[in-house]
């Protein structure tokens, strides 16, 4: 297959996805091969592909690639989540659009629309990760709502709740007014916002006998009044405090100790209670506490047996617990009661105030503590088999800086609130009976039967008096079953998948997500199978923009990753990625690492090009044998830091390190060591080497740079290829010989050719105009065998080896090597001093971090032998470097 002469990305991209999906190249089925197995993180339904999915998704393909061409039986499970709050508020979207109303339908009727949406708008995202060259087995597509997995979900519910895990009661939650829903933690976005500091004066209540007993201390009426001042951002909840809460060590409010103060504008009592809880230097060190509307509240009025006073509607609206204000929304309470407290005299001022607020990340309402009755999960019996196969490196998690955060949380996990008052989603297999007492069945029939074994007052009681509890359990409670449902272990516990594909090897997703996703896949992972459910934990950093901005699309700060791939390929957009993305740390993206991986591309064709110009000469020697044996021993040296880099999943190392073989080792040296002058051919035994190099070249690039490395791979260049004999499934190479004498000397010919052409440079002397160089040898190195090489690069007319200095020469050294080009004209002595000096002046501050190094005991007592035998080495080579340097300094002065 001959290729065209002009690489066309988008051409390319579409014709060789066609081709490994026809040919079923991401197919898997279990057989007799090791498998890798990868599932997907599941995108939300409603999502479209964003920064983030680009970079977690690149990362999961050159994992799955590798893994192929490593000769693995690799299966990558895509899918998607159903995404319970967002699929919800589109469909509410689209009926308002249609003139229907949620309240106006039945339950069924919802879920028709939503499945009606779903099978639109619900694959957009996965079309868009095949543009990014995903290599997913797409045959084996989930949904977290198929039939099979919805099931799961149901099982999974009563098993937990027979065992006493799962139970109902009244709890604080996360409420979305607007969703009308609970919300996870990790569904809150928290944002710095402007708001209004309120001081609010509540009146002490004063009794008549401490009154008179002031007043006779005070000389003051004994109808004088008395207040406390507390600072809030919310005036509107003052109707729900139930204390007035100080520091017992306050000695401002020592006079306050059992007292009792007024609410205002409602003359409602209320205690003053204390507690460490309260900063004496935030505020006024007064804080309202009002156990409905607050976490932290809510936890002091459980330690202080307050009451609890709801005064807010699931919409966010007063309800008529509030006394006044009833059915006004929070928002436009604030601010008429500001004007209420300040009419009664009991607004002291309002100041501007910055702090966090929570907003949905489904509705951007704005988040309301709430007390709700809900049901919750417990999680401390099955968090500690979770942490342990952290702590005792069953799981690893990469980078390990995560794993006392993983820590801290499994060790304070809380209770998880499983349901969701929404329609989209599995709903809680929970049956009432009209005395309000409940069983847990699968269905309506099964529930029944549970019901007339419970002692209840109700005769005659019918299958159509029970109620199935209205709500659907959080989304995150179908997911945690992923690794396992994926593959039927619910449905088929022994089935042939599951028993071969589970546990999976790696999974890709953010820190975000660590307690929300990953540790309770890993709690499930023990409870329904009794191992973990993956071996690695790859967390990516957050994408940001170079101002170091969390990408999004309020900020417009985030580009099309689509726009991307269309402008750079896919290929150049993956390497861009990488190129910035070291494994848990935040990347700071910009579009010229996208310009610089189609750059990288580009390079690649123009070698390829080059080569396939070439002519052979079958009568020519080989007169390269130096260049080739570099190279292959190079490759290999390269090839053993990739598979150490990919070894510790350092995959923007590993591609650094191949495009550094790529560009500066293939292109910039052994191509212009080996390439024949213009219009003259080149011998066989070279020509077949360099073939063999570039093959294993595209292999190498591969996992990183599909669409690119697959075409070339069926050019005519490297011969005739069988139909499936694909760069996809090209075994990758070993790790070959190494002669490290060569790589050595190597080096430092590269550093006599560059040091060349940077004289050619400063003193503007025509790369054609061929020159002289002589060279004083105090290192021992032959460099009879590299003097072709010297030559070539160099444009060298002739290369001596000299005893003594040359004077009127221009000189530097490599290694303690001492190198001379005597030039037409004299050489400028003070020009060349300067140029020494500097010189001088570099090596000595080298020299000077080295020896910071070598005296540094911690260095020395932790430093594996080898490093510090290089570190030995290069001060040998800086001293003798400074010995010469110093010498022709007094040369020069003669």
């Amino acid at each position: 297959m001959s290729i065209a002469k002009t690489y066309l990305p988008q051409e390319t991209e579409k014709k060789w996805y066609s081709y490994w999906l026809k040919h079923e190249f991401f197919k898997s089925v279990p057989d007799e091969r090791e498998p890798y197995t990868i599932v997907i993180p599941p995108p939300n339904v409603t999502g479209v592909l964003h920064m983030g999915h680009m970079l977690n998704n690149t990362i999961q393909d050159v994992l799955v690639r590798r893994a192929r061409m490593k000769g693995k039986n690799a299966c990558w499970v895509p899918g998607t989540d159903h995404a319970s709050i967002a699929t919800e508020a589109k469909v509410v979207a689209m009926l308002k659009e249609r003139g229907i109303s949620k309240k106006d339908l039945t339950r069924p009727e919802f879920l028709a629309y939503a499945w009606e949406w779903k099978e639109k708008y619900g694959g957009i995202i996965l079309e868009q990760l095949k543009k990014l060259g995903a290599s997913c087995d797409w045959d084996r597509t989930r949904f977290t709502m198929d039939e099979s997995l919805s099931e799961a979900v149901i099982d999974t519910f009563i098993h937990l709740y027979k065992k006493g895990l799962i139970y109902r009661g009244i709890r604080m939650v996360n409420w979305d007014p607007q969703g009308k829903t609970a919300v996870s933690d990790e569904e809150v976005i928290r944002k710095e916002v402007n708001q209004k500091l309120y001081y609010i004066r509540y009146e002490v209540v004063v009794d008549e006998l401490s009154a008179m007993s002031e007043a006779r201390a005070t000389h003051h009426s004994p109808l004088s009044t008395h207040y406390v001042t507390i600072a809030t951002t919310r005036p509107e909840t003052i109707m729900a405090d139930a204390a007035i809460c100080i520091n017992p060590n306050d000695e401002r409010y020592l006079h306050l100790h059992g007292k009792k103060v007024f609410i205002p504008l409602i003359n409602r009592e209320i205690p003053v209670i204390l507690d460490e809880y309260v900063t004496m230097d935030f505020g006024t060190g007064c804080l309202k506490v009002t156990p409905a509307h607050d976490l932290n509240d809510y936890e002091l009025g459980q330690k202080h047996h307050l009451p609890v006073i709801d005064i807010l509607n699931d919409d966010g609206t007063l309800n008529k617990e509030a006394q006044i204000l009833v059915g006004e929304d929070r928002f436009a309470a604030r601010k008429k009661i500001a004007v209420l407290l300040e009419e009664a005299g009991a607004l002291v001022k309002v100041e501007d105030y910055k702090s966090q607020i929570g907003f949905s990340e489904r509705t951007d309402a704005v988040i309301e503590p709430k007390l709700s009755m809900q049901w919750f999960c417990k999680m401390g019996e099955m968090a500690k088999p979770a942490l342990d196969y952290v702590l005792n490196g069953e799981i690893k998690l990469i980078p390990d800086k995560f794993i006392n955060t993983y820590r801290h949380w499994m060790e304070n996990v809380r209770d998880w609130n499983i349901s969701r008052q929404l329609w989209w989603g599995q709903q809680i297999p929970a049956w009432y009976l009209p005395d309000g007492q409940f069983v847990i069945a699968k269905s309506r029939e099964e529930a029944f039967e549970e019901a007339k074994a419970l002692k209840s007052q109700i005769s005659n009681l019918k299958p159509e008096d029970l109620t199935q509890d209205p709500d659907v359990v959080d989304t995150w409670f179908s997911s945690w079953l992923w690794p396992i449902s994926v593959f039927d272990g619910f449905k088929d516990p022994n089935n042939a998948d599951i028993n071969y594909y589970y546990p999976t090897n790696d999974l890709v997703t953010a820190p975000e997500i660590l307690f929300f996703w990953v540790a309770r896949m890993i709690m499930a992972g023990h409870e329904f199978r009794g191992e973990v459910p993956f071996r690695n934990v790859y967390l990516t950093g957050i994408v940001r923009d170079k101002l170091g901005r969390k990408m999004s699309k309020s900020l417009g700060n985030s580009p099309d990753p689509l726009d991307l791939i269309e402008k750079y390929s896919a290929d150049g957009v993956r390497v861009g990625m990488l190129f910035c993305s070291p494994a848990g740390n935040d990347l700071m993206f910009d579009e010229s690492y996208c310009e610089q991986g189609r750059n990288f591309a580009n390079k690649i064709w123009n070698a390829f090009k080059l080569i396939k110009g070439w002519e052979i000469d079958d009568n020519l020697a080989n007169s390269n044998t130096i260049a080739i044996e570099w190279f292959g021993s190079r490759f290999n040296e390269a090839l053993g830091d990739i598979e150490a880099d990919f070894a510790q999943y350092r995959l923007s190392e590993a591609l650094m390190a191949t495009y550094k073989l790529v560009w500066d080792d293939f292109c910039a040296w052994y191509l212009e060591m080996i390439k024949p002058a213009y219009q003259q051919p080149v011998d066989r035994a070279t020509y077949t080497a360099t073939v063999q190099f570039f093959e294993n070249i595209l292999k190498i690039l591969h996992p990183f740079m599909p669409f690119l490395t697959e075409e070339l791979w069926h050019d005519e260049l490297f011969g005739e290829r069988a139909e499936k004999d694909c760069c996809i499934v090209a075994q990758l190479p070993n790790i070959g010989e190494i002669n490290s004498r060569i790589l050595n000397d190597l080096e430092i010919i590269k550093a006599v050719i560059t040091q060349v052409r940077n004289i050619r440079n400063t003193k503007q002397i025509s790369p054609k105009e061929a020159l002289e160089l002589s060279v004083k040898i105090n290192s021992g190195l032959q460099y009879q065998q590299y003097e072709p090489i010297i030559v070539k690069l160099g444009n060298i007319s002739r290369f001596t080896p000299v005893a003594d200095k040359v004077n009127g020469a221009i000189n530097f050294i490599a290694l303690t090597d001492e190198f001379y080009i005597p030039l037409s004209e004299n050489v400028d002595p003070v020009a060349e001093r300067a140029r020494l000096e500097k010189e001088k002046e570099y090596l000595s501050g080298f020299l000077k971090s080295v020896n910071a190094k070598l005296n540094n005991e911690r260095f020395m007592a932790n430093a594996k032998p080898e490093i510090i035998e290089i570190e030995l080495k290069k001060k040998t080579d800086a001293e003798a470097k400074l010995t010469i340097l110093e010498e022709n300094l007094t040369a020069l002065a003669d």
